[in-house]
């Protein structure tokens, strides 16, 4: 699946829609949770960085994690040019992700429903975050197969039910969960609209 991103990263900012929606999961994110200047985020699946990038004046730091090659080094140049958060771009998988740090907050876009194991997803999610640390993930809402115009390859979920997402989180130790629909994309070849939720939650405390 990489190997798609990796040939599609040099004009994936080109997309209006694309801009768009991130801008809108951006301001969604900022009015869920209240970023400060001493947070270090880990933004999971960050592409070239639309996400990354709208967010990052408001923290600490961002480690912007992907695993095509080819959209971490569009995100690397862009960051370049972007001030008063560091930004640490690394090319992995995030289910086999290693890193000694642990994050106040892990944010992600449109990236859940390549991952198959959505309860193992959020275990891992758990572990690599401070007690109280949040999550903010963003994803469709409800999808019948016809949402990725090239196709279904890699895609393993067709949308994610709110309760669904309530009990896995709730599984890996997550407790304030909050769904709500914050973006709409219409696809006019499609015939119809997509609604994309940000999900909300906080690691319990131990």
């Amino acid at each position: 699946m990489s190997s798609r991103f990796d040939e599609a990263a040099g004009t994936w900012d080109a997309s209006a829609r694309r801009r768009e929606l991130a801008g809108a999961i951006g301001k969604a994110i900022e009015a869920a949770i209240a970023l400060d200047q001493d947070m270090d985020l880990l933004d999971v699946g960050a592409g070239t960085g639309l996400l990354t990038g709208g967010i990052c004046a408001r923290v600490r730091s961002i480690t912007a994690l992907d695993d095509s090659g080819g959209m971490i080094d569009e995100l690397r140049e862009k960051s370049r040019n972007w001030s008063g958060c560091r930004v640490v771009p690394i090319k992995a998988d995030i289910m086999t992700f290693r890193t000694d740090q642990r994050f106040h907050g892990i944010v992600s876009s449109m990236t859940m429903h390549h991952i198959r194991d959505t309860d193992a997803f959020f275990v891992k999610l758990a572990s690599l975050l401070e007690p109280g640390g949040f999550v903010a993930i963003a994803d469709l809402a409800d999808d019948d197969g016809t949402f990725h115009e090239h196709g279904n390859e890699g895609v393993c979920h067709f949308g994610f039910p709110r309760e669904d997402l309530d009990r896995v989180a709730r599984g890996a130790g997550f407790t304030g969960c909050c769904w709500e629909v914050v973006h709409t994309i219409r696809k006019e070849g499609r015939g119809r609209s997509y609604d994309v939720f940000l999900f909300t939650a906080r690691l319990e405390p131990v």
